[in-house]
């Protein structure tokens, strides 16, 4: 049974401060823990976090994530730790490659590519941050306000607000787009990768809901079965994962058991930090 955390912020920090193992051959080795979970499975949000943590454990620290691209393999269990090994597949002067295989029971769960780049100048632009959208002050906390969700985002390290409705127990007006704000229930250390990483944790949380929200289906649904699939993601720029972030999301295409879902994720300022795509299992019974 799970249990909930007294400080989330302290629980998500020690989950992403991997240990290191002295032994090392042709791959670097990191150990880490997993958060509890109502359902007992590991948040795909956090092994994906703690992938991009442990590559980027390989390098110096001004070198940063830019882009990842992973696939979940298996469910993992969050009562076991993983085991996480980092091949350097390359090094040049401002680009660095890393393959991550997250693993229990020898077992692999997660498999991630990622680029790491030193700050360089360039070229610059970005899509505006959509207008009109509700302060997150002025919407509901999801505490409370269904056992759903209750269950699921108090045991969560994050403070998020549906600007759309949320889809806990009844299915709202058919759209395929929604827009969430988030941030830390608390103040994260100074440290650009962890905002990074807070980031990548963040962003596979609620983006499934746009395939759901397509098809007027709630997360009560009885018989749905949902599972992310994939996750690429592109950091643009520096954003303060403890400051509200609002994550636009889109469902651009569902067929054949699979969604596709995209994402954007600006800083409250309006600049874009991120962007996200995900491939989700859907499975809805049939009448």
């Amino acid at each position: 049974m799970s249990t909930v955390p007294d400080d989330p912020i302290a629980d998500l920090l020690g989950v992403l401060a991997l240990e290191s193992s002295e032994a090392r051959t042709t791959e670097d080795i990191f150990t880490g823990r997993s958060q509890p979970m109502p359902y007992g499975r590991v948040f795909g949000g956090q092994v994906l976090a703690q992938a991009v943590v442990a590559a980027g454990r390989t390098l110096p620290s001004e070198r940063l994530p830019h882009s990842m691209h992973g696939y979940f393999l298996r469910p993992g269990d969050a009562s076991r730790s993983i085991t996480f090994s980092v091949d350097r597949i390359h090094d040049g002067r401002s680009f660095s490659t890393r393959r991550t295989q997250a693993f229990q029971d020898g077992v692999p769960i997660f498999s991630m590519i990622a680029s790491f780049q030193d700050e360089s100048p360039g070229l610059e632009h970005h899509v505006a941050m959509p207008s009109g959208v509700p302060d997150p002050e002025d919407l509901p906390d999801p505490d409370g306000s269904h056992p759903f969700s209750d269950r699921i985002f108090r045991e969560q390290p994050l403070d998020v607000r549906h600007v759309n409705g949320a889809l806990y127990a009844d299915a709202v007006e058919l759209s395929t787009t929604q827009s969430v704000w988030m941030r830390t229930r608390g103040e994260l250390p100074d440290e650009r990768s962890v905002h990074r990483a807070a980031l990548a944790y963040m962003s596979d949380l609620t983006i499934q809901e746009t395939i759901l929200r397509a098809h007027g289906v709630a997360w009560t649904t009885p018989g749905l079965k949902v599972a992310s699939l994939d996750h690429a993601m592109w950091w643009h720029r520096d954003g303060r994962a403890d400051e509200w972030v609002l994550y636009v999301q889109e469902a651009p295409s569902a067929r054949g058991g699979r969604g596709l879902a995209t994402g954007r994720i600006y800083s409250r300022g309006g600049e874009l930090l991120v962007s996200v795509a995900q491939e989700v299992m859907v499975r809805v019974p049939q009448s």
